[in-house]
């Protein structure tokens, strides 16, 4: 069966400014990324050198970081639809190294698919004076679009750069643009596209 892609509104270039806009990097984590690891994203080590770039450049112009960290305990009710990954405390569950959270980033753990869950994501964003979203990383249309969502439905504005995120197939990576675009009215764009304004 082919599926065809409804048109999606990409934006070439998006100003966001350091004062009002952070970085968000969703569960780039061993077991994701890496091909010895449990829930291997083929696609995923692609996206390193976009999502390198985005957080050198945000990290330059004084940004807030955030990573978020899927992590599990033994026997969670998750690993009945996938399987055990990122068990709290292992490798799997760490962030890659080339991305790492030690150079500057706020690292929150998350327990669902939504970053939001449970977590004081939200808190940390409002205290910070957050409104506005540059959302990466891994499983595109599982956490990365669930966090997404819940950034929308909590009026965050969302940018999606579409060589940031990866997904298993081919359908859920636009399946993943398609909701954000039409859905959640997020702007889709490139790394390329997203300029930090200088602080003054």
């Amino acid at each position: 069966m082919e599926v065809q892609v409804p048109s999606l509104r990409y934006v070439k270039e998006v100003e966001v400014n350091p004062r009002d806009s952070a970085l968000l990097i969703v569960d780039m984590q061993n077991d994701f990324v890496r091909k010895e690891g449990k829930l291997y994203v083929p696609k995923a080590e692609e996206t390193i050198p976009s999502i390198s770039k985005l957080l050198s450049e945000a990290r330059s112009a004084e940004a807030q970081v955030f990573f978020t960290q899927d992590w599990h305990m033994k026997d969670d009710p998750e690993f009945k639809i996938w399987g055990e990954h990122a068990l709290a405390g292992t490798w799997g569950a760490e962030i890659i190294e080339e991305l790492s959270p030690n150079q500057g980033g706020m690292l929150v753990k998350k327990y669902r698919y939504d970053a939001f869950f449970e977590s004081p994501l939200d808190y940390l964003l409002r205290v910070k004076g957050i409104k506005r979203l540059v959302v990466m990383g891994t499983v595109a249309n599982i956490c990365v679009l669930h966090t997404a969502a819940s950034a929308a439905l909590r009026w965050y504005d969302v940018i999606l750069p579409r060589d940031t995120i990866s997904a298993m197939t081919e359908f859920d990576y636009y399946a993943t643009l398609r909701q954000v675009d039409f859905l959640y009215k997020g702007t889709l764009t490139s790394s390329e596209g997203v300029r930090w304004i200088k602080r003054t």
